[in-house]
């Protein structure tokens, strides 16, 4: 497996570290600029919005989050989401995040922690002061995990970004977001 080396922002290595065996998830991923990037998956990712009000934009349809898997780690809270069209079940894309809780509210932690809402939504609906920070893009090779998420019998290339959440102007969320592939 070929993962890009740490940079600023959150650790792709490290993310992937967290829920084993990372090549299950990416095979390969390497570093562009928006300007390398295709669309549609340059719109869906080159910007500071919440990827769940993006994705339900593009795809006309709220989407609903389907936790995979999860850890805590004292006031760290990991885990692996798939966010799904609520029309018809389609996976629109995956992702890896984690949550520093002494950066939130009781009642967001409590609502994270539910697992029934998508992040983004979460933040919205309790009115967090936040800023998103995308790090890097990335062209990603997926692995057989992500594959079979997004319905591919062979890898065929998507686009993905690493990103900081800031809250009430701390580093409280990284994130791993990946767009399924499109057409």
């Amino acid at each position: 497996m070929s993962i890009l080396p740490a940079s600023p922002g959150p650790d792709l290595r490290a993310l992937l570290a967290l829920f084993p065996p990372a090549n299950a998830i990416i095979a390969e991923a390497t570093r562009v600029t928006p300007d390398e990037m295709p669309e549609p998956y340059r719109k869906l990712l080159v910007h500071e919005h919440h990827m769940t009000v993006t994705v339900e934009a593009h795809h006309g349809q709220l989407v609903n989050v389907v936790v995979l898997d999860r850890r805590r780690d004292k006031d760290a809270y990991s885990r692996k989401i798939l966010l799904a069209r609520q029309g018809d079940g389609k996976i629109v894309q995956c992702g890896l995040v984690r949550i520093h809780f002494q950066y939130c509210a009781d009642e967001v932690r409590d609502e994270i922690l539910s697992e029934k809402t998508p992040l983004g939504r979460v933040l919205i609906q309790h009115n967090v002061l936040r800023r998103i920070e995308p790090t890097a893009f990335l062209k990603i090779t997926p692995g057989p995990d992500m594959m079979k998420w997004f319905g591919l019998e062979t890898p065929k290339t998507t686009y993905g970004r690493l990103a900081f959440i800031h809250c009430d102007g701390e580093p409280a969320i990284e994130l791993l977001e990946v767009v399924a592939r499109e057409g």
